[in-house]
């Protein structure tokens, strides 16, 4: 598992484009039949994948990396499927994951395996990860079932719909909140006009792109923002004093992850279009 150690805002101000993307943008998911986690030290976020093609992938990471016997011994996860049919066994239990479902899996589940079901089209495994205190029910969220929620226009380049799966209107958790954003055709922009929430970090993982398609991701303070350059299947660390805005040079899917304090949608920090720098 690869550690990351938070940074502040002041150091940020000096990084290159390199040290930037090396700090805040995940460009190796997705990897074929491996386990990829990254843990971050923004409020303990793990962000990982797994694509499962010739056998079987477990959840799992070391006693050194996590400090406990078995991955969600003190945490809880959710897992999205952005690839084809797969299936999530969680302590025997076997659910059917199609593209876009989501489920969520409490703190004390001790065996989490992952699998395709067609080999030559397999599940590309989304997992989002935090620390846990209460033992909500495993629970699973087909895209079919969500409720949609309709934003934006098309004179603002960014008409979408939302789908929130796990949050405190939703699927109970400890603090994970976890849901996916699709933009439709013709539109681009995203969480725009801007925000921060300093209670909570996020992490943005853009897919549903051409090879040759980008995002332009916008960060940073909103007086001081950066930007990364993110291509189809990778992600961006949004730590809460940083905005996390982004557009693309086509329209995209994206799913947002979010940890802290609370588990308010709307709570937020709105910049003024004047405010940006």
């Amino acid at each position: 598992m690869e550690i990351r150690y938070a940074a502040t805002p002041a150091d940020s101000q000096k990084y290159d484009t390199q040290r930037l993307r090396e700090q805040y943008l995940i460009e190796n998911l997705f990897a074929l039949d491996e386990l990829v986690l990254v843990y971050s030290h923004v409020d303990r976020y793990i962000t990982g994948s797994a694509v499962p093609t010739k056998s079987s992938i477990k959840l799992e990471a070391s006693k050194h990396d996590m400090g406990s016997e078995y991955f969600l011994e003190r945490r809880e996860v959710g897992i999205i499927n952005i690839g084809g049919p797969g299936l999530i066994q969680v302590d025997g239990q076997a659910y059917t994951m199609n593209t876009k479902d989501c489920l969520y899996i409490g703190l004390g589940n001790q065996e989490v395996i992952m699998s395709s079901q067609d080999a030559s089209a397999p599940a590309k495994f989304y997992i989002n990860s935090t620390p846990a205190h209460h033992a909500y029910p495993t629970t699973k969220v087909d895209i079919a079932g969500a409720e949609p929620v309709h934003l934006g226009s098309p004179a603002s380049s960014n008409e979408r719909t939302i789908y929130k799966f796990i949050h405190t209107d939703g699927v109970k958790s400890c603090q994970l909140v976890m849901g996916m954003t699709l933009l439709k055709p013709n539109n681009m922009w995203n969480t725009m006009p801007c925000h921060t929430h300093n209670r909570r970090s996020e992490v943005y993982l853009y897919f549903d792109m051409p090879e040759d398609a980008v995002v332009f991701h916008f960060m940073g303070e909103p007086q001081e923002t950066r930007h990364l350059v993110v291509r189809n299947e990778q992600a961006a660390i949004s730590p809460s004093w940083s905005i996390h805005t982004g557009v693309g040079t086509n329209n995209y899917t994206f799913i947002w992850g979010m940890a802290g304090e609370n588990q308010t949608f709307t709570d937020m920090d709105a910049v003024g279009m004047k405010e940006l720098r």
